[in-house]
This record gives C-alpha cells, structure tokens and sequence, in this order.
C-alpha cells in the first residue's frame, strides 16, 4: 500500500498547484457596532492565514496542510480537504475605514469588524 501513496504522490501534482482552492464555511453576524465573520478553519494554522479587504469585500485565504501524511501511511477514506482556500465574502458596506481583528478560538477564526469605531473619531 505503501508503493500506492508513493505512485499518486508521483503522478497527482500537489493540491496547491491544481488552481483550485477549497472554500470554508463561514457565518456572518451583524453586530451592534458592525459585524462579525465567523469561519470553520479546523486544522489550519494561524499563521497560515491572510486577511485583506477593500470596498465591501472581505477575503481569507490561506493553507491546510496534512500532518499526518506520511509515507508509512495510506488513505483509506478521505474527506477533508488539504490545500490552499479563499473565501471571499462581501458586505453591504465599504470596509475601508473599518477597524478589523482577528482571533483563532478552537478551529474557528473570528473576523471582527468594527464600524462605529472611525465614525466615534
């Protein structure tokens, strides 16, 4: 079995370089001061994300990668994805001035953003 990870490994490119990235599910919240982007990026780690913004539209991309995988190691069932992802998402306002954070809390990143901050100035 150990041959067969090798033999995909050497005829399948890497998942990164396939062009295709993997989309988290995420969950918006209005806020009282603005909104909160909840995304389910179990397994990633933190410093393998990026956040950017402009006009109304958030993007958090990023890499998960496979730990586990090794050559002593065989899939028998695989349903996570392991690659690079974006998700984009768009608000009905311009995130320009916001004041943006971001924490990683148990696999969830929490994206809050803040309006009422730059209009308090």
């Amino acid at each position: 079995m150990a041959s067969l990870f090798r033999l995909m490994q050497a005829l399948l490119p890497p998942a990164e370089e396939l062009g295709e990235a993997w989309q988290p599910p995420a969950d918006v919240y209005r806020t009282r001061g603005g909104w909160l982007v909840k995304l389910d990026l179990a397994g990633v780690r933190p410093e393998d994300v990026q956040l950017s913004f402009s006009g109304p539209h958030l993007t958090v991309r990023g890499m998960r990668r496979d730990f586990t995988a090794s050559e002593d190691c065989c899939c028998y069932q695989m349903e996570i994805s392991y690659s690079r992802f974006e998700r984009r998402i768009t608000l009905p306002v311009s995130l320009d001035a916001a004041h943006i954070h971001a924490e990683y809390h148990h696999g969830m990143l929490l994206v809050h953003i803040d309006l009422e901050s730059e209009a308090n100035v």
